[in-house]
């Protein structure tokens, strides 16, 4: 995956953790390792009492535009553990999950995805963040 846009993103610190640690068990050559780990590489940290309450995090549920067709879908951002399959999960090990970690409501990224075809996604709504909600332990 190569994302064509990098823009700011925020990463909590136990997001942080909980993600090196998931990539630490993984080979590195599995699909999207080192996507994620140049995407935390680059992210502002912050404690999750600090964080953003417009900022996607891990368990997120997200509203955003898709495109080039302008579809709006709403996913929860889990790790590749809770990922059951259900069209509503996006796994974070994925390069839509790995391209909307981080980001805040109005922003938008776009990467290329496999077959060469560029996606672009821009954060519309965030009806649920668990440190907004004070849920700091999922």
């Amino acid at each position: 995956m190569e994302i064509t846009t990098r823009p700011a993103i925020t990463v909590s610190e136990r997001d942080l953790e909980r993600l090196e640690a998931m990539l630490a068990g993984l080979p590195d050559d599995q699909p999207g390792v080192e996507a994620l780990r140049e995407e935390l590489d680059r992210a502002q940290i912050a404690s999750p009492e600090a964080m953003p309450s417009n900022v996607v995090t891990m368990n997120s549920r997200i509203r955003f535009v898709l495109g080039p067709e302008n579809r709006e879908v709403e996913m929860t951002l889990v790790y590749p553990r809770d990922f059951a399959g259900r069209p509503d999960q996006l796994s974070v090990a994925a390069p839509a999950g790995i391209a909307v970690l981080g980001l805040a409501v109005g922003q938008h990224i776009e990467w290329c995805a496999a077959g060469g075809q560029t996606v672009h996604a821009r954060i519309v709504d965030l009806p649920y963040q668990p440190e907004r909600a004070g849920d700091y332990t999922l």
